[in-house]
């Protein structure tokens, strides 16, 4: 496992719901009776923002405040088509790992697209937990779920930025400087400028928008789908601001 990405994931947990939360009422409950005011409102605050960050209508709503508009692809504005990677789970009933939901999510819009275009596929994704890289297992599920092998394989990258860096390395060998970046929508906004410095020209190509589905009741109450995507979208919305900083 690598250690950077060990260190830069537990400082975001501290950072992200739910362990930001509890540590909040952890804080006010150790306050409470030295300074019972204050205590009680710090845990109020921590089960209040619990409970809007778990609700689908809240979680939806900050996703779709981060996700680039969506635009039709043409076919012309670029010359390749760069899937980013975004992990991957272990299959035994597959004999080995095969791409998370969110993998195989961008997996079937860059097939789509490849079809659609006929441009050439690269995959990019390390494997900065240990294991296989996420690129081979992207690649092998290309050939073997959507019929398109011979994509290029970038498994070296641990990190968006890394992406970016050594797809460029490769594109550059094929005299390819445009492309289409396909991820979800919401991680465009940060994937985009890193690929923009690397030197390639980008055109975002988003799958998995968020926000499009009519609220009903049930998105005010707290469920796993709400946190999730609330989590989701301050991880992005903490990377943009540290990227920013960073360069």
């Amino acid at each position: 496992m690598d250690t950077a990405w060990l260190v830069t994931n537990l400082i975001a947990g501290l950072l992200l719901p739910p362990l930001n939360l509890l540590l909040l009422a952890a804080a006010g409950f150790w306050l409470a009776r030295r300074r019972p005011r204050l205590g009680r409102g710090l845990m109020l605050a921590a089960f209040a923002g619990l409970w809007l960050l778990a609700t689908p209508w809240v979680g939806d709503r900050l996703l779709a405040a981060l996700q680039t508009p969506y635009q039709p692809i043409r076919g012309d504005e670029a010359e390749a088509i760069v899937i980013l990677g975004g992990g991957s789970d272990p299959a035994p009933e597959y004999g080995g790992d095969r791409p998370s939901q969110a993998t195989l999510e961008r997996l079937r819009y860059g097939a789509h697209l490849a079809r659609q275009t006929g441009k050439p596929l690269l995959v990019t994704g390390g494997a900065p937990k240990g294991g296989r890289p996420e690129a081979g297992i992207m690649a092998e599920a290309l050939a073997a779920d959507f019929g398109l092998p011979g994509a290029w394989v970038e498994g070296r990258s641990r990190n968006t930025r890394e992406n970016a860096e050594y797809s460029a390395e490769l594109l550059e060998k094929a005299g390819i400087r445009r492309i289409y970046l396909v991820s979800q929508a919401w991680h465009l906004p940060r994937a985009v400028p890193v690929f923009e410095r690397a030197g390639l020209t980008v055109v975002p190509a988003g799958t998995g928008y968020a926000g499009l589905e009519l609220s009903t009741p049930l998105d005010f109450l707290p469920d796993i789908r709400g946190l999730k995507n609330s989590y989701i979208a301050l991880h992005e919305a903490i990377g943009l601001v540290w990227y920013r900083i960073r360069n």
